[in-house]
């Protein structure tokens, strides 16, 4: 079973997103701010992150810049979730290391092709 960490603090965000996707057949892990996503990245290495941007504690750009800088979390894939929609926003999450972009509010079958395209990237870079 794939295993995606979700890292979004808005519990109604995170309840309607998190059992969408078990309903599609995903194990959900949950941290709820930047600084629980990076250590969660790093205690159950899921298969991918979806990283809310704007959270509390440490926010996704840098929570992302960590899991990229660490060997052990590197390799998993992150998108991007954020209800900004301006170009520099994509371009500041990709230059911050996320694989890919999605915005809020979440598109189910747009970001089930995003998250299907980085697993195959993935497993194709291991």
């Amino acid at each position: 079973m794939t295993k995606i960490l979700l890292v979004e603090d808005n519990e109604m965000n995170r309840d309607m997103l998190s059992r969408r996707l078990i309903r599609k057949g995903f194990e959900i892990e949950i941290a709820v701010d930047g600084q629980e996503g990076v250590s969660l990245a790093g205690q159950v290495h899921p298969d991918l992150i979806l990283m809310d941007m704007s959270l509390p504690i440490m926010d996704g750009w840098e929570a992302t810049r960590k899991i990229k800088g660490d060997a052990k979390t590197r390799s998993i894939p992150v998108i991007a979730l954020t209800a900004h929609a301006m170009s520099d926003d994509k371009a500041k999450a990709l230059e911050a290391g996320c694989d890919d972009y999605d915005t809020k509010p979440i598109d189910l079958e747009r970001l089930l092709g995003k998250i299907e395209a980085a697993l195959k990237i993935a497993k194709i870079a291991v």
